[in-house]
C-alpha cells in the first residue's frame, strides 16, 4: 500500500499540530491518527509506504491501533520547513536497513523542457528511503520517496526533475549492482504521469515519472519501471484531493493521480490485482487524509 496520511504528527512541530497543519490539536490529531488505522485495517496490506509522517513515534501509535501486527520503520529526512518524513509499516522484516542516498543534482537536468518559469539550483530528495527484501531467493529493492509539492507549478518543474533524477541514479546502481534483482519505487511524486493518464486526463509540465521509469535523463533505456495503474480502470486512478474552488466540497473533476507505484517489468508480472479504494469523502474538515491509498497484490 502505498499511502499519503496527511500530517501524521502528534508531537508539535512548527505548529502542527496546532495552525501550521489540518489538524489545530492533538485531539483532532489523534482522531486523524484513528482515522488513519481505521482505513489501513480494511486492506490489511503486508508492506505500506507512508507518507507525511512525524517520525517513529507517530509511526509506534499507528502500529499500536492496527494490533501491533507491524513493524515500524523510518529514517529521518532532511525537509526541516515541513518535518515531514516517509516511514514505513511491514509484516516482513526487510533483509537490509533503511538507507538513504546524500547526493543532490544541479537543475534544470539535461534535456529539460520546464521553460523559463523555472529558476535554476540544486537540490536533494529531503524525503525518501530505500531498503529490500529477499522473497523466493530474489532480491527486491524497495524505495519510498516524497517529491517536491504543486505539479503544476512552473517554479518547481526543475527542481523535481532533479530529485527524479538523483533516484534514477539510485534505481540504477541498485539494478545494474544486484544480478536479477527487482524494484519497488513507491510514494506521493506529486506529478502526472504521461503514459498512464489518470481520471482526469492531467498532463505533467515535467519529465519526473519519463525519469523515474527510465524513459528520459542519463540511464534512459538502461532499465524499465511501469506504473501498476495500467491495471486499473483510468475512472478509478486518482489519489488526491485539492480544491482550486475553495468551496470544500470534494467533485471528481478536482481529483487526481499523483502517487504512484511503479516496478521492475519482472515483478509486474505477479500482480494479480491493483485498485485505487475511494472509503471516504472528501472535505474541508475532514479527519481522514486529503490522499487516497493504492493498492497492489502479488501473486508469487
Amino acid at each position: 500500500m502505498q499511502y499519503n496520511v496527511e500530517w501524521l504528527f502528534l508531537k508539535t512541530y512548527n505548529d502542527c499540530p496546532g495552525s501550521g497543519c489540518s489538524w489545530k490539536t492533538l485531539t483532532d490529531a489523534q482522531t486523524h491518527l484513528s482515522n488513519v488505522a481505521s482505513v489501513i485495517s480494511s486492506y490489511n496490506p503486508d508492506i505500506i509506504n507512508l507518507c507525511e509522517v512525524e517520525g517513529c513515534y507517530e509511526l509506534e501509535q499507528l502500529n499500536a491501533n492496527l494490533g501491533g501486527k507491524y513493524q515500524p520503520y523510518l529514517l529521518f529526512g532532511t525537509d526541516s520547513a515541513t518535518g515531514q518524513n516517509v516511514g514505513m509499516l511491514s509484516k516482513l522484516t526487510p533483509s537490509a536497513d533503511l538507507k538513504r542516498t546524500a547526493e543532490t543534482q544541479t537543475y534544470p537536468v539535461p534535456g529539460s523542457t520546464c521553460g523559463s518559469g523555472s529558476t535554476g539550483g540544486s537540490t536533494g530528495v529531503s524525503k525518501h528511503y530505500y531498503t529490500s527484501y529477499n522473497i523466493n531467493g530474489k532480491t527486491i529493492y524497495m524505495v519510498g520517496t516524497h517529491l517536491l509539492a504543486f505539479p503544476t507549478d512552473t517554479s518547481r518543474c526543475g527542481s523535481r526533475e532533479a530529485q527524479a533524477t538523483i533516484l534514477q541514479d539510485l534505481i540504477y546502481s541498485l539494478i545494474s549492482t544486484t544480478p536479477g534483482a527487482e524494484l519497488i519505487l513507491l510514494g506521493d511524486l506529486n506529478d502526472y504521469d504521461a503514459e498512464v493518464a489518470d481520471s482526469n486526463n492531467d498532463k505533467p509540465i515535467t519529465a519526473v515519472l519519463d525519469i523515474l521509469k527510465g524513459l528520459a535523463g542519463k540511464y534512459a533505456g538502461k532499465y524499465a519501471l511501469d506504473s501498476v495503474a495500467t491495471n486499473a480502470q483510468q475512472s478509478q486512478r486518482y489519489t488526491s484531493w485539492w480544491d482550486p474552488n475553495d468551496d470544500c466540497v470534494a467533485t471528481l473533476n478536482e481529483m487526481s493521480m499523483i502517487d504512484h507505484i511503479l516496478v521492475t517489468p519482472g515483478l509486474a508480472k505477479y500482480i494479480s490485482q491493483v485498485s485505487f479504494p475511494h472509503p471516504y469523502t472528501e472535505y474541508c474538515g475532514t479527519y481522514n487524509s486529503d490522499h487516497y491509498p493504492i493498492i497492489v497484490d502479488f501473486v508469487w
